[in-house]
């Protein structure tokens, strides 16, 4: 059994830890906000140091601690991922590129021949994250008006017409969303490898959609039954279109040499944390986020209270943007959940921590070479088990 296991590259900025208040956890190392280290004011006049570079270290770095690829991910305030991967692409070897995207915004004739040019231009390192976005005003910032179980529904035909056009033969299409006639790749482009289609969303739209589609299926972590339920839910979807669909899960990760020490960092962001604020930011009609508000209970005496099971905390949203859920603990602790998870039918992960850079080598090196131990027995079986860049 291999798992691929993927870093997540901050293209909205870094910040230097979980105990930087909410209100400047943009930009501290890079990024849009002021403070900024990338680029930096260094003897009054700002270097030469550009958040790229940033983001370049942060691949390098990831690359060479074992992890198989990025995430690039993709909001109105961060650069565009398809540019960033193409820019990116010479700083490593083998590093896969997972550019998320929402469909609706490409036609997919021209996404085909974007997606074909980078598998070209990488050796076939390009993998997709298709999402079809949470509503709300971040919904409207790209002037998409289309409610929530028709952009499923058009992301499902783009990738049709995507996959349509990809072998080079003149394809047809004449659908709700696009129409196409003769449309194919030229020579060269055409026949490149598909990308792997890592496929987000937790309603049922979108569920019935990555049945269809989705080779690996992607959750952000949630209690581990219920994360088990929604797998069971898409992999009959993909059973009576006679798919198997992979599955996979994106976890923020504080871990240490000790439990104690990993609770600490999370205790030293909890004093920035305004709960209130952090509400009013939740808009849109994605089902995921509303999963994630039902497990955080109204009544919060302090930050342990929002550990829901041994290790996996519910707080993270709270402290910076992003998903609820994540796992604490020492690396060994850390690793056991990963397994867990594994045993529980995940076949990749997307890891992340802040820093993004100094924690992809932490992570790499500390839990990293811990995965497996508790499921295998043969000496040096621990690599055999990861899918990974070295």
């Amino acid at each position: 059994m291999t798992i691929d296991v993927y870093w997540r590259i901050g293209m909205e900025g870094d910040h230097a830890s979980l105990r930087t208040p909410r209100r400047y956890n943009r930009g501290n190392a890079g990024g849009y906000g002021p403070g900024n280290l990338a680029p930096a004011i260094r003897g009054g006049a700002l270097d030469d140091y550009s958040y790229l570079d940033h983001m370049a270290a942060v691949v390098r770095a990831s690359e060479s601690a074992g992890f198989l690829g990025g995430l690039l991910p993709s909001f109105p305030v961060t650069d565009d991922p398809w540019a960033v991967s193409a820019a990116l692409a010479a700083e490593s070897t083998t590093y896969r590129f997972m550019v998320a995207f929402q469909p609706g915004f490409l036609h997919p004739v021209q996404a085909a021949r974007m997606s074909a040019s980078l598998q070209r231009a990488t050796g076939g390192r390009l993998v997709y994250n298709i999402i079809s976005g949470g509503g709300g005003p971040a919904q409207l910032w790209w002037g998409d008006k289309v409610a929530h179980d028709d952009r499923y529904a058009r992301t499902s035909e783009f990738l049709d017409v995507l996959r349509g056009v990809w072998d080079g033969h003149p394809y047809d299409h004449d659908g709700r969303f696009y129409r196409t006639e003769g449309a194919a790749l030229p020579p060269g482009l055409a026949g490149q490898p598909f990308p792997e289609v890592y496929f987000s969303g937790s309603s049922g739209a979108a569920v019935a959609a990555a049945g269809r589609h989705a080779d690996y299926y992607l959750s952000w972590l949630e209690p581990f039954a219920d994360l088990r339920a929604k797998f069971d839910g898409v992999r009959r979807h993909a059973e009576n279109l006679g798919r198997t669909p992979k599955f996979a899960v994106r976890i923020d990760i504080v871990a240490r040499h000790t439990e104690e020490a990993a609770w600490a960092e999370i205790e030293k962001g909890w004093a920035f944390v305004d709960r209130e604020a952090a509400n009013r930011a939740a808009a849109g009609d994605s089902v995921g986020a509303a999963r994630i508000a039902g497990w955080v209970p109204e009544t919060i005496t302090g930050y342990r209270d929002l550990e829901v099971q041994p290790n996996v905390w519910c707080g993270f949203s709270l402290i910076r943007g992003g998903p609820a859920f994540g796992l604490v603990g020492s690396y060994e602790q850390v690793a056991q959940r990963l397994d867990e998870l594994i045993e529980l039918g995940v076949d990749a992960f997307i890891l992340a921590g802040n820093p993004h850079l100094e924690e992809a080598y932490r992570v790499g090196e500390e839990v990293l070479p811990l995965l497996g131990r508790s499921r295998l027995t043969a000496p040096g079986a621990v690599s055999d088990v990861l899918s990974i860049a070295r």
